[in-house]
This record gives structure tokens, C-alpha cells and sequence, in this order.
């Protein structure tokens, strides 16, 4: 490198220092429509993220034993029907290990800890109860069951259990 372009970077780079030591030394001014004892604005609260961002995960541990004890995986809560309905949803794995799921005589509880809540799933005069139980169940297809919501209380992002018999999963959210 020439003794002249070394000194033409040197001089950029001592400007370069200058200048910003001027702006970081210069004072703050206050708003001209505002008093000068006036206390500075607030930052704005940073946006909280949505429960619709937050992902419906168990655990892995917890999917294995959902998934090698009762043959399901996928468990999924939802509010539908504008609130009024809470669906649980799983996937067959298994159908043989999944029989006690579908068991019309078990009554399925979705359980809310945290509001002291307990849901049951509604039966209607002329349809029976609001979920599948079919005569066969099949590996691979998707099974459901509505619960009753009055008055809205389980809302998406409460965590809730699901129970039916034996078979409970704990902490899933509701979306």
C-alpha cells in the first residue's frame, strides 16, 4: 500500500472517529411543544405474543405413551361453534389399544385445573351423545368428541385435561 492512500485512509478514519464522537456528545434536546421539565414519554409496551402463536406441543415423552399405551397421537383441543362447543380430536394408531376411548359407557370430562371446571360431553334427545363411536375403528382416521361449553368458559389458550375412564392427557391448550 503507498505512503499517500495509507494516509488518505488514515485521515477517513480519524474523520470517521470525529464525527461520531460529536454526535455522541451532543446534548438531547427536548420537543419544542413540550416543557422542559416534562417527564419523557413512556416506551410503548412491546406486543405480547398470541396464544395462536404458541404452539399445541405435548411432550415427546407424553406422545410416546399416549402413542404406545392407548394408540393415539395428534391430541387437539378447539373451541368451535362461536365458543359454545370444546371438540377434542386424536388420530388412530392403534385400534386395538384405542377401544376404551370410543367406550360408550365411559362419560369423557374435559377438565379445566386452573377455573375448577369440568365439561361433559352433551347427549341429545334424537342424536345421542355429540361424538364418534363407531362400531370399527380404523388405523390412521381421525376421532372426535364435542363437550358442552355454557357461558364460554374455556377460552382459547386455557390448558385443559382430558378424561375418559383411564385415560387422561394432561395440560393440553385449547386453541
Amino acid at each position: 500500500m503507498s505512503t499517500k492512500s495509507s494516509k488518505l485512509v488514515h485521515i477517513g478514519l480519524m474523520g470517521a472517529l470525529f464525527a461520531g464522537s460529536l454526535v455522541c456528545s451532543a446534548p438531547a434536546q427536548a420537543p419544542q411543544d413540550q416543557p422542559k421539565d416534562a417527564a419523557p414519554a413512556a416506551k410503548p409496551a412491546a406486543p405480547l405474543s398470541s396464544y395462536r402463536n404458541q404452539p399445541a406441543r405435548i411432550s415427546n415423552r407424553e406422545a410416546a405413551m399416549l402413542e404406545s399405551v392407548w394408540g393415539i397421537s395428534d391430541p387437539n383441543v378447539k373451541v368451535v361453534e362461536s365458543g359454545l362447543i370444546v371438540r377434542f380430536s386424536y388420530r388412530v394408531l392403534d385400534p386395538e389399544k384405542s377401544k376404551p376411548l370410543n367406550d360408550k359407557k365411559l362419560n369423557p370430562l374435559l377438565q379445566s385445573p386452573e377455573k375448577g371446571i369440568e365439561l361433559v360431553v352433551p347427549s341429545m334427545e334424537k342424536v345421542g351423545q355429540l361424538r364418534q363411536a363407531p362400531n370399527k375403528i380404523e388405523a390412521g382416521q381421525s376421532y372426535w368428541m364435542a363437550f358442552s361449553n355454557p357461558g364460554r368458559q374455556i377460552r382459547p389458550g386455557d390448558r385443559v385435561d382430558v378424561v375418559i375412564g383411564n385415560f387422561k392427557v394432561p395440560g393440553l391448550i385449547v386453541q
